[in-house]
Order: structure tokens, then C-alpha cells, then sequence
């Protein structure tokens, strides 16, 4: 093993508060982008199924007959 003891791991040869804070920052880090792009995937969802309901009550209030649908066609 490369250190004698768990104190002289934590202490990193001295430089244990630089490792230590770099790997806690990074930990933090990685949390906060998943915690983000779920956020984001909820935001998207959202907005999505607000979009279709638009869709859906838009379409249903102004029913098109065939032969109008065939001349906006052309």
C-alpha cells in the first residue's frame, strides 16, 4: 500500500486539502449537472405535453372539412 496509515492517505503527503477540496468540488459539480439536466428533462416534458394540449383544443375548435384542407393544400 502507498501509505502507512488512513491518516498519512487523508493527509496526502500534505497536500490532503488541495486532493481532498479538488475531489469534493468535482463531486459537487457532477451532482449539480445531473440535478440540472434532470430539471431541464422536466422543464422539456412540460412543455411538450403543454404543446400538445394546445395542439389538441386548436384542432378540435376549428374542425377542417376535406375540401378546405385540399385548397389550403394547393
Amino acid at each position: 500500500m502507498a501509505f502507512d496509515s488512513l491518516s498519512a492517505f487523508l493527509a496526502m503527503g500534505g497536500h490532503g486539502a488541495y486532493v481532498w477540496s479538488a475531489w469534493g468540488l468535482t463531486g459537487l459539480l457532477l451532482v449539480g449537472v445531473v440535478v440540472h439536466a434532470r430539471a431541464e428533462r422536466r422543464a422539456l416534458l412540460r412543455d411538450l405535453r403543454r404543446r400538445a394540449r394546445r395542439e389538441q383544443r386548436r384542432g378540435a375548435s376549428t374542425p377542417v372539412s376535406h375540401q378546405e384542407g385540399h385548397a389550403r393544400e394547393s
